[in-house]
C-alpha cells in the first residue's frame, strides 16, 4: 500500500539511496556529499518535503527548498524523482498535490521550479497542475581546457581582487536580471565558505563582480556595471574565477534568454550554451 508522508527524520543515507535509484538511468553523477551540499544550498527542509512510501521504502519524492524569492515565501523543487518500477502511476503528482496544504499552512505563498524545455512531458504535467512559465533560461557548460579566455591583463584604471560577500553588498547595479533560486544571495549565504567572490573596482567603487563555487565549477553570478562594459572588466573577472576553479568544468546555469549580453560574452570565451530551461511558478494563495 502506498502512503504519502513527510521526509522528516529520514537519514541522508535513505534520501540519497532513493535519489540514486530514481536517477540510475540518467546522467546524474552526484555522490552523497554532493547531494547533501546541493540540498543545503537550495534550502532543503525535510519537514516540508514529501514522498510516496511502499511500506517503509521511499519510492517517489520531492525535496523542497523553503525560502524567500523576490520577497515572497516560496517552496522550490530541489529534486523530484520516482523509482523506475513505480513510474506511470502518477505518484509524483500525488506527492505534490498532497503536500500543498502543509506548505500553505507553513506560510508558503508560491511554488517554484525549473524544468528542461525539451522535457515536454514534464512541462505538460506542470502546466496541468497550474504552473505558468515565468522566465526562460539558458545554461552553459564547458570543460576547462576548452575555455578560451579573452583579455590577458586587467584594464588600465581598474583593479581585480578577491573580496568577501559583505564587501560587494547588493550589487544590483551590475545585474541585467534577477538571479534564479539556486544562484540567489539567500542560497549562497547558506554556506558562504563554499564560494569565492572576485570584485572589480574603479578606485574604491565596485563596478563588477563574480561568484564561483570552486568544488562544482558553478559560476553563480557574474556582472559588470553598464557604464564599465566592453572594457575587458568582465573578461578579467572570468579569468580569476576560472583560475580558482577546482572542477573539470565551468557551469553557468540559468541566465535569462533575453539577456543577449551574457550569452555573447560567454560564447566569446567558448563557454557554450548546452540547453534551455523554463522557470515555472504556481501561486498557492
Amino acid at each position: 500500500m502506498i502512503t504519502i508522508k513527510s521526509l522528516a527524520n529520514l537519514s541522508i543515507e535513505t534520501l540519497y539511496g532513493a535519489f540514486s535509484d530514481a536517477f540510475r538511468d540518467y546522467e546524474i553523477t552526484l555522490n552523497q556529499a554532493d547531494l547533501q551540499k546541493m540540498m543545503h544550498r537550495r534550502g532543503f527542509d525535510a519537514s516540508l518535503s514529501f514522498g510516496a512510501f511502499d511500506g517503509d521504502r521511499l519510492v517517489s519524492f520531492t525535496f523542497n527548498g523553503i525560502g524567500l524569492f523576490n520577497g515572497v515565501r516560496t517552496a522550490y523543487d530541489t529534486g523530484t524523482g520516482t523509482l523506475a518500477e513505480y513510474r506511470g502511476q502518477g505518484l509524483a503528482a500525488q506527492v505534490f498535490t498532497e503536500s500543498i496544504p502543509y506548505l500553505v499552512s507553513a506560510g508558503v505563498e508560491q511554488y517554484l521550479l525549473e524544468v528542461l524545455q525539451h522535457n515536454t512531458t514534464a512541462v505538460s504535467v506542470y502546466t496541468k497542475q497550474g504552473f505558468a512559465v515565468s522566465r526562460e533560461f539558458n545554461y552553459f557548460v564547458q570543460s576547462v581546457p576548452e575555455i578560451k579566455l579573452n583579455g590577458k591583463v586587467v584594464p588600465e584604471g581598474y583593479s581585480i581582487r578577491e573580496v568577501s560577500l559583505n564587501e560587494i553588498g547588493m550589487p544590483n547595479h551590475c545585474w541585467d536580471f534577477f538571479p534564479s533560486w539556486q544562484n540567489s544571495f539567500e542560497s549562497i549565504n547558506r554556506k558562504p565558505s563554499d564560494f569565492i567572490v572576485i570584485g572589480a573596482f574603479k578606485g574604491n567603487v565596485l563596478v563588477g563582480y563574480g561568484i564561483i563555487e570552486p568544488s562544482s565549477g558553478d559560476i553563480t553570478q557574474i556582472g559588470v556595471d553598464k557604464l564599465h562594459r566592453r572594457r575587458g572588466v568582465g573578461s578579467a573577472i572570468l579569468k580569476e574565477l576560472v583560475k580558482r576553479n577546482v572542477h573539470d568544468h565551468i557551469k553557468v546555469i540559468n541566465t535569462e534568454i533575453g539577456c543577449e549580453g551574457i550569452t555573447a560574452f560567454l560564447a566569446n570565451n567558448n563557454i557554450v550554451a548546452k540547453g534551455k530551461q523554463f522557470e515555472m511558478i504556481k501561486k498557492l494563495r
